[in-house]
């Protein structure tokens, strides 16, 4: 059997037969793995003793009573309780974090806008330093909607430690390599790669090759999950067996060390004498994963007409009306465009729903100048957005051959809510001025001849 040692301070897990690298593929699996023989409870979850000496503790991700189907919890046997974990609190500031509400009156939300990549700086940034909120939707406290980031991460947490009561985070990077060690397993994360870090669960970011920038949709609302096929069937989209789970992996570390709690939108930090990582063995099927988007199988027009985006979606977090997300992550990669006698690009429209996109690389075939990878763009709901003129008459005379799009991968943060610009994205973040403009030069071409195209 392989073994994986995911840090110099983490305690290798066994890897369990079948799997490699230190990780178990699934998505909502329900997975047991231990990092030292005999550490995990058979057959029940509360013995009177655990073994090694350890603390029998259930994390929850939904209600107790929540659909079976929906019912998510893991149980962990850790060398303390996480009641050992916390002590007193006191508020910190991190200016740079919002959480909805957050509606500016200075700030003009309504609008389409483009964004280049935020700039590093000379400031040494960690995970928690280096965060920029651009968006945010929704209410944090009534647990719906979200926001979207930037992170900028040029130094690892060191004896410092982070997790989120209000939200589960997506973390698309852009450059630069991280490493998150969890309560439950090590997760190394590269360019065309995501992860789930959900609610609720301790980390440490550190940085592996830097400097780090990337972008995370911050998930207030009910879980991400794989969005339905309908007629597609069974497969392509995203795999399950495609996610990563990581193997328990824990820290024997006594040091001080703070934990900063992210709880109703404000940050708490609180100090204790250790490493919080310290899950020997665990269970359950609430835990943190990764996803290589490259194993993504986009579903697309063999005929005629271009598809609604939709039928992009990687993962999807449900609301309360049927078919219409709180988020939804939708991805634009490499493929091949076929269809007849068809506009290829995404055509012209404005929906219920605002778009939030950002470019992990290559060029976006609707925006081919301006649209940068590491940047972004905000079209709000109710707003009409679509080519450029350049794409519409390049896309209008093309030879529709079959064409492979190449050297593209970018993404959207679809969300039924308005979302609203922060501060630092609309007077500190590098906001194209012209964006607008770039529909200005769009000529009527109406013709009332009969027959004429």
């Amino acid at each position: 059997m392989n073994t994986h040692t995911p840090s110099s301070t983490l305690t290798s897990a066994t890897t369990p037969v079948g799997t490699t690298d230190g990780y178990m593929p699934g998505f909502g699996n329900d997975f047991e793995t231990e990092a030292l023989p005999g550490a995990l409870p058979q057959g029940m979850n509360s013995p009177q003793k655990c073994n090694y000496g350890l603390y029998g503790e259930q994390l929850s991700g939904t209600a107790f009573t929540a659909p079976s189907h929906q019912n998510e919890r893991s149980w962990c046997y850790r060398i303390r309780p996480s009641v050992k974990h916390t002590h007193r609190f006191e508020k910190i500031d991190l200016p740079y974090w919002a959480s909805a509400p957050h509606i500016d009156p200075d700030v003009i939300s309504l609008g389409q806008y483009r964004w280049d990549p935020v700039p590093h700086g000379d400031q040494g940034l960690t995970w928690l330093t280096g965060m920029r909120t651009m968006t945010t939707a929704g209410d944090v406290n009534t647990q719906v909607g979200m926001a979207s980031h930037i992170y900028l991460v040029t130094e690892s947490m060191v004896d410092s430690y982070f997790y989120s009561a209000d939200s589960e985070l997506l973390v698309v990077p852009q450059e630069g390599r991280l490493r998150f060690c969890t309560e439950l397993g090590v997760i190394d994360l590269e360019p065309q790669e995501i992860a789930i870090l959900p609610r609720g669960l301790v980390y440490r970011v550190e940085v592996l090759e830097g400097p780090c920038r990337g972008f995370i949709c911050e998930n207030y609302g009910q879980k991400f999950e794989l969005p339905g096929r309908g007629p597609i069937g069974a497969n392509c989209m995203a795999n399950r067996r495609d996610f990563k789970t990581p193997v328990a992996a824990f820290e024997d570390h006594e040091v001080p060390s703070t934990v900063t709690v992210k709880w109703a939108g404000q940050f708490h930090e609180t100090r204790i004498g250790h490493s919080p990582l310290d899950v020997v063995a665990w269970h359950g099927n609430y835990a943190p994963c990764k996803y290589d988007l490259r194993t993504y199988c986009p579903v697309g027009a063999i005929l005629f007409d271009h598809p609604d985006p939709s039928i992009f979606t990687v993962l999807t977090a449900p609301s309360g009306v049927e078919g219409t997300a709180n988020i939804d992550f939708v991805l634009f990669r490499d493929r091949w465009m076929v269809a007849e006698d068809t506009f290829r690009p995404p055509w012209y429209h404005k929906n219920v729903m605002s778009e939030l996109m950002g470019n992990i690389f290559g060029i976006y075939d609707a925006k081919p100048e301006g649209f940068v990878p590491g940047g972004m763009s905000l079209h709000n709901m109710m707003l009409p957005h679509g080519p450029d003129k350049n794409a519409f008459e390049g896309a209008s005379n093309a030879d529709l051959a079959p064409e492979y799009l190449a050297n593209t991968m970018s993404f959207m943060f679809e969300t039924r809510f308005p979302q609203h610009l922060t501060a630092f994205a609309a007077k500190e973040a590098p906001l194209q001025d012209d964006y607008i403009d770039c529909w200005s030069d769009l000529e009527k071409k109406f013709d009332g001849t009969p027959g004429k195209k």
